[in-house]
Order: C-alpha cells, then structure tokens, then sequence
C-alpha cells in the first residue's frame, strides 16, 4: 500500500518540506553552523516521522488483509494484536466484530441443518397418511367391495384427512411461534374459560373412551395470558393424557393460585412415561415408546412453546404412584409489563 496516494499525507509532507526550508534559509541567514545543525536536526526530524508513518500504514495495510480475508473467505481467523493503542483498540473492536461475525454463521448453519432435519420430518409425517390414502383409494376401485367394507374405508380416509389437517395446522402454528409472528394477549383470563375451552373437543372421544375427567378449582382463578393459544396448548397435553389412559380410567386437573403464579396440574393414571422418554418429551416430532401409531410428536413441542412464549413454564414427570403428570404455571406480571399490555 503506497502511502504517497494518500492526499493528506502528501500535504503533511509538503508542509513539514517547506517548514524546513524555512528553516534552514534562517539558520543560513543567521550562522551558517546554525543553519547546517538545524538542516540535520529538521530533516531527521523528517525522516523519523516518514520512517514511523510508513509504519503505521504498513501496519494499517495489514490489518486491512485481515478484514479482507473476513470478507471474502469463509474461515475466520483471529486478528492481529497491535501495540499501538489506537490500532490496538481497533483490532480489539474488530477482533470482537469478527467472534460474532463467526457466532452468527455458526447459528446459521444450525439452522439450515435444523431447518433441513425438520422439512425431511414433515414431509415423512405427511407422506404416512397420504400413502395409507392412496392404499384405501384402490381398495376403493375394487369392483366386488362389500358395502360394509366399503363404508369402513371411507371412515378410514376421513380419519386419515383428519390427521393431515392437523398435522398441517399444527405445523402452521409452529412456523408462527418460531418466527415470533403469532399475537399473544395479555388479558386476565379466568381458568375455568380456559378448561371449558380446552376440554370440550375431547369430550366425545372420552365419553367412548369411558374416561373421567375430574376438576378441582375453586372457580375464581386467573391468569394473565391468551386464552385461545393456551387452550391450544392445555388441549395438546390433555389429549396426550387422555391417549395414554387405559379405558375406564380418570384424568384430574387441579387448579390453584399464588402472589407468585397460578398452576394448572394434570395428571392421568396411565402407565407414566419411560425414564428414557422423560428428557425429550417437548421436543418436536419425538415419538416415545409408547405412543401410538397415529402420533407425530408435536403436541407436546406446540404446547410447550405456547406456555413458555407467555412467560409460562411447563414440567413433566410421573406420579408416586401411577401415571404421568404435568405442572404448568403462568406467573403473575409485574407491574412494568401490566402497564405495557394496557
């Protein structure tokens, strides 16, 4: 790098010139001994500055190489470390540039292997029932199907379309609390609208089941939070308590409330979940070994994401006695974030 092309320097330089000349035409002038003492004296002077500019510019040169490489390559390597202190705290700052520069690709790539991992579970998650579809659709074609089998297939198919609706929407909702794009409220909502809500699209399936469903809540709880994603998320967790208890069983949700949060606890008396199941259970399109067949291992992942994204937290484990049991709480606000949401 050629420190003669900065126009600055060739100012500073034609300056410190004529400042000698200068100078040395007074020392002349005056004595010519003095002249020639002020002559060496200047132009070592001169010469001292030149030899530690053009330093300075190689080192600038250098450091300039450096961020180059960052640019245009895709290893990053640290920056050199300078005595200098401005240049020593420029290569601080870009050093610290550089360390996040390599944070944010190393966070990217995670992502495009995750995004990579989630797109092939989705499309297997999908791909099952549409298979199973295409299977019933050429029993269908068959020429001598019996009516009652026909109609058993048909009820197959609705159920399979079902699933893929579902499993469509739940990975809807997904994508929008990944991307933080999904409006939560902050509204005082009272739990028992919350239970009602959650509990009535299993109603049926329950009643066929011969489950009990067993509330204990004094009626006047509340939390503050949005009603229609956590009724997503209690029914997600409700229904995978009622999919693990045998038939004839009971499910309770016990309801209570503190200064601190209020709890919603359910528990089911199925067979508890497997020790080995317990630290992945809320991970996306994990399936523990006793799930059913029809089950995508989203449920659990949707509620856990709803409730956490209000400032909730949510915990599984097993009974001391029998069967599985999941604690959620949503804490209260403080006074800052009540404000806020008003």
């Amino acid at each position: 790098m050629g420190i003669i092309r900065n126009p600055e320097l060739k100012k500073h330089l034609v300056i410190q010139a004529l400042i000698l000349a200068v100078l040395t035409l007074v020392g002349f002038n005056h004595d010519p001994y003095a002249g020639v003492m002020v002559l060496l004296a200047s132009s070592l002077m001169m010469l001292t500055n030149v030899f530690f500019t053009f330093r300075r510019y190689s080192v600038i040169a250098k450091l300039t190489d450096e961020i180059d490489e960052v640019l245009h390559k895709d290893t990053f390597k640290p920056i050199s470390m300078y005595e200098e202190g401005e240049l020593s705290i420029l290569s601080t700052q870009i050093h610290k540039m550089n360390m996040k520069l390599e944070e944010q690709k190393s966070a990217l790539l995670h992502d495009k292997v995750y995004l990579s991992e989630s797109l092939a579970d989705i499309s297997h998650q999908i791909r099952t029932p549409l298979t199973a579809l295409n299977l019933t659709c050429d029993l269908l074609l068959e020429d001598d199907l019996q009516p009652g089998r026909r109609k058993s297939l048909v009820k197959e198919q609705m159920k399979l379309l079902d699933q893929i609706d579902w499993l469509i929407s739940a990975l809807l909702k997904l994508a929008k609390l990944d991307a933080r794009t999904a409006k939560m409220a902050k509204e005082t909502v009272p739990v028992k609208d919350l239970l009602r809500r959650a509990t009535e699209p299993l109603g049926i399936a329950m009643e066929i089941k011969e489950q009990e469903l067993r509330v204990r809540q004094t009626g006047e709880e509340t939390y503050v939070g949005d009603i229609y994603w956590s009724a997503e998320a209690l029914l997600n967790i409700l229904k995978n308590s009622m999919e693990h208890t045998p038939m004839g069983g009971s499910i309770s949700i016990d309801v209570s409330e503190n200064v601190l949060y209020t709890e919603i606890i359910i528990k089911d008396d199925g067979h508890g979940i497997d020790k080995e199941d317990l630290p992945h259970l809320f991970e996306r399109f994990y399936k523990g070994k006793s799930s059913s067949q029809t089950s995508v291992g989203i449920g659990l992942a949707l509620a856990r994401m709803i409730i956490i994204q209000q400032g909730g937290t949510v915990k599984a484990e097993n009974n001391s006695d029998q069967g599985a049991k999941f604690t959620i709480r949503f804490y209260r606000p403080k006074e800052e974030e009540k404000r806020d949401g008003q």
